[in-house]
């Protein structure tokens, strides 16, 4: 099989299931990672937020470049093949902007966007900025236009309420196709003890399937996620934390967890 996991951010995918896609690697299907919002910030002065946040990755605006050197380790720690859209994270994006433009055009776009869509932790863990619905349908289109055939698409089920979580999912699901999903970790972490929470997120018909890892698969697991490296003082104080995280999440969760179409090869995953 081929499958695509739509992925937010540059690690959202290692995050949630990256020992589910070195098992489907291991067993001969190709894998690949979209990174939606992967792109490099905007010319000009960065929000306070943007800043703040640049501090703790220990970064400055060579952050996102940063980033994606990280996916290209964590994907390899996987088998996984990468690729990169554009589309800057939501911490940069400003009214007005055009994020399909390249080089010089864009940078003169830039110079005149408006105010920061997403100034603070409240906005990007809110509702999508009512200025972005129009980026909904420039990537629902994109997708629509990249995605073959034949490949399995895996989507984000939102848990949390990032904002370009809920981004990717809005614009897969204008795609005609028949779409996989997967809980956000660590989001989800905090679900695991209310299941009936997950399962109002999926779709109605979506069956839950649970897929049983080996050792090595959750040793991959752990690092395609450690590859992320100016990322895990976000969610842990250590690499060791990270570790044992991951396996109680696997533990409690009873398994690596997709939700699939209600009519497709799922029992032959894994």
């Amino acid at each position: 099989m081929k499958w695509i996991y739509l992925s937010p951010h540059l690690d959202d995918a290692a995050l949630s299931c990256g020992g589910l896609i070195w098992a489907q690697t291991q067993r001969g299907d190709h894998v690949e990672i979209w990174t939606i919002c992967a792109g490099d910030p905007p010319t000009g002065k960065l929000s306070p937020f943007a800043e703040e946040l640049h501090q703790r990755w220990q970064s400055g605006v060579e952050a996102a470049a940063r980033r994606r050197e990280e996916d290209l380790n964590s994907c390899q720690a996987i088998s996984a093949t990468p690729r990169h859209f554009p589309l800057p994270d939501c911490i940069y994006r400003r009214a007005g902007e055009d994020y399909w433009q390249a080089g010089e055009s864009r940078q003169q776009n830039a110079a005149s966007s408006g105010a920061f869509l997403y100034p603070d932790y409240q906005a990007i863990f809110g509702a999508l900025h009512p200025l972005e619905s129009d980026l909904v349908q420039q990537l629902a289109r994109r997708l629509d236009e990249s995605l073959p055939l034949e490949a399995a698409v895996v989507c984000p089920l939102t848990v949390g309420g990032h904002v370009d979580h809920r981004l990717t999912r809005l614009a897969a699901e204008q795609v005609r196709r028949d779409l996989w999903y997967y809980a956000d970790y660590p989001y989800a972490d905090d679900l695991v003890q209310q299941p009936e929470q997950l399962e109002r997120l999926a779709p109605a018909n979506a069956i839950r399937r649970t897929f049983r890892l080996n050792r090595e698969a959750l040793q991959a697991w752990g690092k395609a996620v450690a590859a992320h490296r100016s990322q895990l003082s976000t969610f842990w104080p250590d690499l060791k934390a990270m570790q044992a995280a991951l396996r109680g999440y696997y533990t409690r969760m009873g398994g690596a967890v997709l939700w699939s179409p209600p009519v497709n090869s799922g029992d032959k995953l894994a």
